[in-house]
């Protein structure tokens, strides 16, 4: 693909070779030889790209107050790519047939939600840990590694395949990279699953568990309003990002130049909105804003040999009923 090509004269006005860099919409048709067949609309990127840079201050400043770091390390990048890639399409606004555009806009937009992905995947550990460890399949440690260890697979096929395919110089090489982004969306979108399955898995076990065989700790926030609102935000913000990513994948079946793929219709209706009110979701209901102390309390160390340890503050009768209670031993206590 490149941007070094020229515009042949069956889509010039003037029926001459014309470079590129020199088209413009009036000396070459953009349909056949623009970057995108259409020239993205200005003023609903510039709407996106404003949405997602009050969203980025706003999950700075809570993020910042609250001290989640690790959340607000995926929710940064994510957030700062969709407003590098709304500024590519911004310019392809302006210059339709300009490389770097959509080179900025393709990257960006296409690796972001890898990044809300991987701030996803930390919240459930926080959610094992809340609840008691000793009630899930898995540890809080082994959630994170798996699924943000998956998550930076698909970031890396993506952003290689993109970088790819838009720099190809035939249609088998540009075929080639496609082809690894797409294999990166499909990874995005099975590990998504994956984690659905596993997190309604724990759901189930909580749901069967009594209150008392959970961590009495954080009784007050799990019998909480925002903590039962937080993990609808939870499970929504992955509903939507798997809704996007299902939607890329389908895209670019059909490559650069494909129907879906330029439809600007749908682009702007299952990419912006889609991501917009995911990260929307986690910041109405910031897990800093509703888990407090529990978010560094509930964490877990990648240097303890025994991770997710919690500590538990109970009566002797409490204890008593702990050690009774035969589906709870096994158990660390400290």
């Amino acid at each position: 693909m490149g941007g070094g090509g020229y515009c042949p004269p069956p889509y010039t006005f003037n029926q001459q070779y014309i470079r590129l860099k020199d088209c413009t919409p009036s000396t070459c048709l953009v349909s056949a030889c623009g970057q995108i067949k259409y020239i993205p609309s200005l003023s609903g990127n510039v709407v996106y790209m404003a949405i997602f840079l009050a969203l980025l201050i706003s999950q700075l400043y809570l993020c910042i107050r609250h001290k989640t770091f690790g959340f607000l390390a995926g929710m940064f990048g994510g957030i700062a790519l969709e407003v590098l890639g709304y500024g590519g399409r911004i310019w392809l606004n302006k210059s339709i047939f300009n490389f770097n555009g959509f080179l900025l806009y393709l990257i960006c937009l296409t690796i972001a939600p890898a990044f809300l992905s991987g701030s996803i995947y930390i919240c459930l550990g926080r959610l094992v840990n809340v609840n008691g460890q000793h009630l899930s399949r898995f540890s809080a440690k082994t959630y994170a590694i798996v699924f943000v260890s998956s998550d930076l697979l698909s970031l890396v096929l993506q952003a290689v395949g993109g970088a790819l395919a838009a720099q190809a110089n035939t249609n088998s090489q540009q075929q080639t990279g496609i082809n690894i982004m797409i294999a990166g969306l499909a990874y995005q979108v099975f590990s998504l699953l994956l984690f659905l399955a596993l997190w309604g898995e724990f759901a189930l076990r909580i749901r069967r568990a009594s209150e008392d065989q959970k961590n009495p700790k954080y009784l007050a926030l799990r019998a909480s309003n925002k903590f039962k609102y937080f993990q609808f935000a939870l499970f929504l913000a992955t509903i939507l990002i798997l809704i996007r990513s299902t939607y890329r994948v389908i895209e670019l079946q059909g490559g650069f130049k494909g129907t879906i793929a330029n439809d600007q219709p749908s682009f702007m209706v299952l990419e912006g909105p889609m991501i917009i009110l995911a990260i929307l979701a986690l910041t109405v209901f910031h897990p800093g804003f509703v888990l407090k102390d529990a978010w560094h309390a509930s964490g877990f160390s990648f240097h303890s040999n025994k991770a997710d340890v919690v500590e538990y503050q109970m009566t002797a009768k409490g204890s008593d009923d702990y050690a009774s209670n035969s589906e709870l031993r096994g158990a660390t206590f400290r």
